[in-house]
C-alpha cells in the first residue's frame, strides 16, 4: 500500500517532472544517473562533493543543517527527505546512495519501484574512505570529481609531519577517539598522536593530572545547552594544562569522510607555527 501511494504521489506530482524529460534537459551523459538521492549524511557529503549540481535529486534533512556540515549552503539547494526510501519514492530517483544497509525490506522496495541503490558501508579506515569515494564517483560516472579528491588524500599520506604530537581528541561529555582507528588515522595526518584511553570518554582527572601536548576540541554544537557542552564548560575541561590546545571543526569529525582532508590540511599550518 505504501509503495502504491508513493508511486501515485510521484504521478501526480506537478513539481516532478517526468523521466523522459528530465533526461532530455539533464547536461549529464544518458549512461549516467540524473535523478540521485542520498538517505543519510554522510553519503549527502560524498554526493555534495562528488555529484554535479543537476544530478542531485534530493539530500537529508542534516545536509540543509549549518549546525551538522559544512556543506550546508549546497545542501539547501536541493529537496530534504528524512532518510527513508518512500520519502523519495516520489522524486523518481534512478539512484539512492545510503551507508550501514536498511535492511531487506528497502531493498526490496527499491527493486518494486525500479530504483538502483548504492549502499556503503560505514568507513573503519582511511582505506575505507578512499573506496567509498571511488564507488561513489564510479557510480554517478564523475571518476575524474573522485581522482581530485583522492589526489589530495594521496598528498596528505606521502607528506607526513616529522613528529606526531600527544594528542586527545576532545568532544562534549569527553567523548573522544580509541588510538587505532579512522579518528586517529586523520589526527596522525595532521601530526597528531591520539593518545589511549579507556572506553571512549577522557576523564576530567587525565585533563588534570595528565594532559596532552595538544588539546584538539571539537566546536560540535558548541552554542548548544546540553549534558555534553556543560561537561566542556567544567573549569577542568576550559582550562586542562595541555602544551597547546586547538579548535576543530566538530562537523567534520561526524562522518570522518572527505571533508577532514581541508581540516587536516589547516591543523598542519595551525601546528607549524
Amino acid at each position: 500500500m505504501a509503495i502504491s501511494l508513493a508511486l501515485a504521489a510521484a504521478a501526480c506530482d506537478p513539481a516532478v517532472p517526468p523521466a523522459a524529460a528530465v533526461r532530455a534537459a539533464a547536461p549529464v551523459p544518458a549512461d549516467r544517473p540524473m535523478r540521485v538521492a542520498s538517505l543519510n549524511l554522510c553519503t549527502d557529503e560524498l554526493l555534495l562533493a562528488l555529484a554535479a549540481p543537476e544530478q542531485i535529486v534530493s539530500v537529508t534533512h542534516l545536509a540543509r543543517s549549518e549546525a551538522e556540515t559544512p556543506l550546508w549552503r549546497l545542501g539547501r539547494r536541493h529537496r530534504r527527505n528524512d532518510g527513508t526510501l518512500l520519502s523519495v519514492a516520489p522524486l523518481r530517483p534512478d539512484l539512492v546512495v545510503t551507508v550501514g544497509g536498511g535492511g531487506r525490506d528497502r531493498l526490496r522496495i527499491a527493486e518494486q519501484l525500479g530504483i538502483a541503490t548504492l549502499d556503503l558501508p560505514f568507513s573503519q579506515s582511511l582505506d575505507d574512505v578512499e573506496r567509498s569515494i571511488r564507488r561513489v564517483a564510479a557510480a554517478l560516472g564523475r571518476p575524474t570529481a573522485g581522482e581530485a579528491l583522492l589526489q589530495r588524500l594521496a598528498r596528505l599520506e606521502a607528506s607526513p609531519p616529522a613528529t606526531r604530537r600527544d594528542a586527545l581528541w576532545l568532544g562534549g561529555g569527553g567523548r573522544t577517539y580509541a588510538a587505532h582507528g579512522l579518528g586517529a588515522e586523520w589526527m596522525a595526518l595532521a601530526g597528531l598522536a591520539q593518545r589511549p584511553v579507556t572506553g571512549d570518554r577522557v576523564g576530567l582527572e587525565t585533563l588534570i593530572v595528565s594532559p596532552p601536548d595538544v588539546l584538539l576540541r571539537s566546536d560540535y554544537r558548541v552554542g548548544q545547552y546540553s549534558g555534553e557542552q556543560k561537561w566542556l564548560e567544567h573549569p577542568a575541561a576550559r582550562h586542562a594544562r595541555a602544551g597547546r590546545t586547538l579548535a576543530t571543526d566538530g562537523r567534520r569529525w561526524t562522518c570522518m569522510g572527505p571533508l577532514l582532508i581541508d581540516e587536516v590540511e589547516r591543523l598542519r599550518r595551525e601546528l607549524a607555527r
